[in-house]
């Protein structure tokens, strides 16, 4: 009996083996032909095989026996292609190219849904800013580069930082977010830049109005969404260089990527390093505050730095998971302009003009090093997306020694130490209904503790936490007509420290007598938020017209910084104090965007309508504190509308012209400045410009020239201390192209740009050095070079 046994179980077992060795797996990936980008959604088909590609462009056919096999490969778009495969022993993995088209092709089957598609589907106002953008606008920072995007402005600190405002809002009112994870920082200061390297960003979503369902209480003004890169196409290794040059501020830099994947392990890898010397303002003398300070060869003093960033990467995709874990950091060195930071830079002994590569005091240095892990897990008709983070930010703010007040001189330059932890999880599940209903299911979790040293006191340590659950469905009416309904829930505690001084201060008694006593700056306090926010909008897709329509509610914690500051911001040059009794920010706001895109011409509008029930902001009083004004935190009603217009239109082929203009209005309803506007906020402003491709000439191809003219209005519309900011008009050229220099090796990418080309002075009333009458960057020339390889 146990020998017939044996002979069965060998029987069956030579069979499974025959049956294994005559089946395999296809394995394969579709990208662009062009952009090395893989292609999602495409059909390959033949002999009774079908499948379709992923989100990451790759596809797999099972049990496929062997044998020669032809497939054809097909995706709205693209021209189709043919191709063989000899399934057998040595079977390698399949890499298709497809070549972009615009003709029509009947035979092609579309499955799942482009990214354009699912952005004209949903309701909310948002842009996708592509590669070719950031290449094509690269400035010296991200958000600079952002900021030619209508409804985008920046509040410049220098010519190395920056800071995203959205239709007027900005600091901690618009969220940061680089791999699913909310960007943690010292973002709430004015002079505070943000620590991301521009360099290596595939895709960045912004969302222009409140975004607090998804994103959470800091996403009440909208949304910078860093995505994360394409997974590379597999057995597949690329790299780049860039170079960059600049003659302003005499800026090098330099960055190099590569990336590389096996069959389901990938890795990426970039370094960057940049330093440039003071700018040059197109003015020879500053005056601030009743003093001339003149510019030795228009150089703004002491506005040098330097930045090295170093980010790496490890993947792991197959059918059913897709993860990806990036360390990354980023270590810059600025300096401030020297006279900006108190008038006791009039009596420094520093030589600021010495060397317009120094970095002498003022300065400060940050270093932000990052951990993120982002795990998607495919199950069926659900999709689980964990996003996991870790951030430390330390920020060292260097001044020269000086007593003030009852503050003896201290014994060194370390005005202000902070040090940031953050710990962020974020998970949502994602399926369909029906075929009808989209839903997501998230919840975020965020603790960060944020510890002070220095001798100059203005925010206390603090922990903080929230939590938030939110749900939203997405319902398709017809396949042209679409409803988005969600509601959210946030609980958050904000724990603030003691804080005493490092010094005495002389205080008379009731009876008379004096006493040393060490000032009380902060109060151990523990304050507890909680909030709903809702959404609800729709969209409806007639012929080649796009009509979106949105309302919700956002509301945003107050920072530690409104809620306990106590002390005197020298770069500011005042006294802030805040209000342990603030409310959570709530904010009402309609969204409507129409949009008409054909062929050859596109417009589109995008106006809204927003409410803050209670608009907390740093309000100037008639107080004193050692000579400096006492600026307290309070809050008011604010009313606003505005909104932004594009236009583009393609003629003779070659030549395309765009248009755009944006305007915020602001009024403050109740509170200490009723009927004035809110700081900050941008006048109208617009923008033309023309691009002409011109034929291929020698090794140059693709050449691209543009022009753009930008006009902004005066704004008269302020808030005191703010004053009045005349309107400008500023002229920039580009020149583009492709250097085909090696053959048969991708082309190098060459791009020269002069900006402020008549060297205008003008000054930006979202600057930071606004405040103190410093006008922008004059004319400058900047070469950069990307070679591939």
């Amino acid at each position: 009996m146990l020998q017939k046994t044996l002979s069965v179980w060998l029987c069956l077992s030579l069979c499974t083996i025959a049956f294994a060795q005559e089946t395999f797996t296809v394995n394969g990936s579709v990208l662009n032909a062009n952009t090395l980008q893989p292609i999602e959604g495409a059909s390959i088909s033949g002999n009774d095989l079908f499948t379709i590609s992923s989100n990451t462009g790759d596809f797999t056919l099972k049990n496929v026996k062997t044998g020669e096999y032809t497939f054809t490969v097909t995706s709205m778009g693209y021209a189709p292609k043919v191709i063989k495969v000899d399934v057998c022993l040595e079977l390698k993995d399949v890499v298709v190219h497809l070549t972009e088209s615009t003709t029509n092709l009947d035979e092609v089957q579309v499955h799942g849904k482009s990214k354009q598609k699912e952005n004209m589907e949903t309701p909310v106002v948002s842009y996708t800013v592509t590669e070719e953008f950031l290449n094509k606008n690269r400035e010296n920072s991200l958000m600079q580069t952002l900021s030619k995007i209508p409804g985008v402005s920046t509040i410049n600190i220098g010519s190395g930082q920056s800071k995203p405002v959205i239709r007027g809002l900005g600091f901690n009112r618009v969220a940061v977010v680089q791999n699913g994870i909310k960007h943690e920082a010292q973002q709430w200061g004015n002079d505070h830049g943000l620590e991301i390297d521009q360099y290596g960003i595939e895709n960045i979503k912004i969302v222009k109005g409140p975004a607090s369902l998804v994103y959470g209480s800091d996403a009440i003004a909208g949304v910078v969404d860093i995505q994360p890169n394409f997974i590379p196409a597999m057995h597949s290794f690329s790299g780049e260089v860039n170079l960059l040059g600049e003659t302003n501020n005499d800026l090098i830099g330099v960055s190099a990527g590569i990336e590389a994947r096996k069959h389901h392990w990938f890795y990426r890898a970039r370094l960057t390093y940049r330093d440039y010397a003071d700018y040059k303002v197109p003015t020879d003398k500053i005056s601030y505050d009743n003093y001339i300070f003149e510019l030795d060869d228009n150089n703004l003093r002491n506005t040098a730095g330097n930045e090295a960033n170093a980010r790496v990467s490890v993947g792991y995709v197959n059918d059913n998971i897709q993860s990806e874990t990036t360390f990354s950091n980023v270590n810059a060195k600025n300096g401030f302009f020297a006279n900006a930071h108190g008038l006791e830079v009039i009596v420094s002994d520093i030589d600021y003009d010495s060397s317009n590569r120094d970095i002498d005091l003022p300065y400060h240095t940050v270093n932000h090093f990052k951990i993120t892990n982002n795990t998607s897990i495919f199950s069926g008709d659900h999709t689980f997306h964990i996003d996991l983070g870790f951030q430390n930010n330390h920020r060292e703010e260097r001044s020269e020694a000086v007593a003030h007040g009852y503050m003896p001189k201290p014994t060194s330059t370390l005005e202000r130490d902070f040090s940031k932890n953050t710990y962020a999880l974020n998970a949502r599940d994602a399926f369909s209904l029906h075929d009808k209903h989209d839903v997501v299911f998230g919840v975020n979790l965020e603790y960060q503790d944020n510890n002070i040293g220095g001798w100059g006191f203005l925010i206390p340590e603090y922990n903080r936490f929230t939590a938030g659950v939110f749900a939203f469905d997405t319902y398709e009416i017809t396949p042209d007509l679409h409803v988005l309904a969600g509601a959210r829930y946030d609980y958050g505690t904000m724990e603030t420290k003691a804080y005493y001084d490092w010094y005495p201060t002389p205080v008379t008694n009731t009876d008379g007598t004096t006493s040393e006593v060490y000032m009380q700056r902060a109060i151990d306090k523990t304050l507890d938020f909680g909030s709903f926010s809702a959404s609800a909008g729709l969209s409806y897709i007639h012929n080649h017209t796009t009509y979106k329509f949105n309302v919700g509610k956002s509301f945003r914690m107050p920072l530690a910084n409104e809620l306990a500051s106590d002390g005197v911001n020298y770069h500011m040059y005042r006294y802030e104090r805040g209000n342990l009794d603030l409310d959570p920010e709530e904010s009402y706001q309609l969204d409507l965007e129409v949009d008409h895109t054909t062929e050859t011409f596109s417009i589109g509008v995008s106006p809204f309508v927003n409410f803050f029930e209670n608009f907390i902001y740093l309000n100037p009083t008639s107080g004193y504190y050692e000579t400096l004004q006492v600026y307290e935190y309070t809050q008011s009603k604010v009313f606003r509308f505005g909104g932004e217009l594009r236009a583009s239109t393609t003629l003779f082929n070659r030549l395309q012209l765009d248009a755009s203009a944006e305007y915020v209005y602001s009024r403050q309803t109740s509170g200490p400045k009723e009927g004035f506007t809110i700081p900050f906020s941008p006048p109208l402003s617009g923008l033309f410009s023309a691009s002409y491709q011109f034929k291929d000439v020698l090794f140059f191809t693709k050449p691209l020239l543009i022009a753009d003219y930008k006009i902004t209005a005066k704004q008269d519309e302020i808030v005191p201390p703010e004053e009045v900011t005349d309107g400008y008009q500023l002229v920039n050229m580009s020149f583009i192209t492709e250097l085909d220099v090696f053959k048969n090796n991708a082309p190098i990418e060459m791009r020269l740009k002069l900006n402020n080309v008549f060297n205008t002075k003008y000054f930006d009333h979202t600057s930071f050095y606004r405040l103190i009458d410093v006008p922008e960057a004059g004319r400058n020339l900047s070469l950069s070079l990307t070679i591939p390889f």
